[in-house]
């Protein structure tokens, strides 16, 4: 370079100066995760346990609540379900809860809320919860089908009750709907998850619309986060101008970090990364995880323990542990099917960590 001419950058350059990237163990969004038995929610042949929701604590007890199938056979696909045979292991579903004292060790207490009666929005099946702990009553959003599912049309309902321990009050109509047909949740929306931010109560969500050049059934790859709010806990949920506030993303998983939000990302473009909105809209990707030498992918389907996600905080303090699902297992390095189950993760995200220390 000639002396005393205009210093030129690489785009490797520019990213990292306004993007401040740092090495893993200088980054406060990174972590591994780390993973133990869920004892009494583990592998069961014929039953599905899976998408648990974020914990919460109730005096000295822990609660979460679940997708949960009966005993039966493997699921056969959209195309040969029946009204006895499954297409996947969240068709003709039920929602389950669970408590323990020390998050390692739960005991299964039986069904929250089932399918409604044929003709209702959610009579096929109900899975995939969310739960919100508000003005001291307990609302537990759902996933919920009235036609088989797999790439039909699906809707958010809601229930509600003075107990965790129930019993649950649905609300007669869904609580959010897909949106126009050209829209990002056009088609579908999935998998709600609630914090309480400025007063206002924040329902994340996943949507996706069917591509019709889309050669897969169900098209993950555009599946993409929304986010609606209300003033009330029973709403009405009015979605964000700013939707879709993420370009990728499966299972929702937010919570309350610093005077912001925190997103584990874990499918799409963006897989595998931890991003922030000091706003809860606008995020940018903050560390990438797993690779090389890194024990263990980030959870599928992470249900986190967020002790202040309704709490109206300003300054969230991370989270620390969960459960999680389970759905493949290798067996002589062969990554194969298995029913799916819950298990415990551990990780680092809060604010109190130590540089340099993992998880």
């Amino acid at each position: 370079m000639v002396s005393g001419s205009k210093k030129i950058e690489s785009a490797a350059t520019k990213r990292a100066r306004l993007m401040d990237l740092k090495d893993d163990r200088e980054n406060e969004f990174f972590t591994t995760f780390r993973y133990y038995p869920a004892i009494g929610l583990g592998y069961e042949e014929g039953v599905a346990r899976r998408d648990p929701t974020d914990i919460i604590k109730v005096d000295d007890t822990y609660y979460v609540w679940y997708t949960r199938t009966s005993r039966g056979p493997p699921p056969v696909g959209r195309n040969y379900a029946t009204d006895v045979l499954r297409a996947t292991t969240w068709d003709r579903a039920e929602i389950w809860y669970a408590t323990s004292k020390d998050g390692y060790v739960w005991k299964e207490q039986g069904k929250a809320i089932g399918p409604g009666p044929k003709g209702s929005f959610d009579s096929r099946t109900v899975c995939t919860p969310g739960i919100l702990v508000a003005k001291g009553r307990y609302y537990l959003f759902y996933q919920a089908y009235s036609d088989v599912p797999e790439d039909g049309y699906n809707v958010i309902g809601m229930a509600c009750a003075d107990s965790p321990d129930g019993p649950w009050e649905k609300w007669p109509e869904p609580i959010l709907v897909p949106g126009e047909k050209d829209d990002f949740d056009g088609a579908c929306v999935h998998d709600p998850m609630l914090i309480v931010r400025d007063g206002k109560y924040w329902l994340y969500y996943k949507g996706h619309r069917k591509l019709p050049e889309s050669k897969y059934p169900w098209p993950y790859s555009n599946a993409k986060w929304g986010v609606a709010i209300a003033k009330n806990p029973e709403g009405p949920y009015i979605k964000s101008e700013y939707n879709p506030v993420t370009n990728s993303g499966h299972e929702v998983v937010v919570w309350p970090y610093k005077e912001g939000v925190c997103a584990l990302i874990t499918d799409g473009p963006e897989k595998n990364t931890i991003q922030y909105a000091p706003d809860g809209l606008n995020f940018e990707i903050k560390a990438h995880l797993g690779g090389y030498a890194r024990p263990a992918d980030p959870p599928q389907a992470a249900g986190p323990y967020r002790p202040d996600a309704f709490t109206n905080t300003k300054w969230g303090q991370g989270i620390t542990w969960g459960l999680s699902q389970i759905t493949r297992i290798y067996r002589n390095g062969v990554r194969m099917w298995c029913w799916p189950h819950l298990i415990r993760f551990e990780c680092n995200l809060s604010i109190n960590k130590k540089m340099n220390e993992y998880p």
